[in-house]
């Protein structure tokens, strides 16, 4: 029976080892672990409606994450006084590192600005 077919409780632990090499390398991580490799930016789309732009420095296949040079971005509605339209008004702050637990990840992407 193939590695393909086998439910991970019973794969060995070297095929275990090599399936996780694997999806590092083809599959969805394969964005983190080259930004890792090359050092590049991504962009992380985040469940509290901010995105983060910054440099992946470590991760784990459950997306947790150690980042550096973050760029928080997020948009806030000012509190107005009355009768006045409220407008969106652009935030962003910088963060030298952080650790990002993965459930709070939706999407990763290549720094989309970057010239490939």
């Amino acid at each position: 029976m193939s590695s393909l077919v086998k439910p991970r409780s019973e794969l060995s632990a070297e095929e275990l080892a090599s399936k996780e090499q694997e999806e590092f390398n083809v599959g969805p991580l394969s964005v983190l672990t080259n930004s890792v490799k090359t050092n590049t930016q991504v962009l992380i789309n985040c469940r509290n409606n901010k995105k983060l732009l910054c440099r992946i420095k470590a991760f784990d296949r459950h997306f947790n994450m150690v980042l550096e040079d973050v760029k928080e971005m997020w948009t806030e509605l000012p509190k107005s006084g009355k009768g006045k339209k409220k407008v969106a008004v652009a935030k962003d702050r910088f963060i030298p590192k952080m650790f990002l637990r993965g459930d709070s990840v939706i999407m990763v992407l290549k720094n989309p600005l970057a010239s490939n």
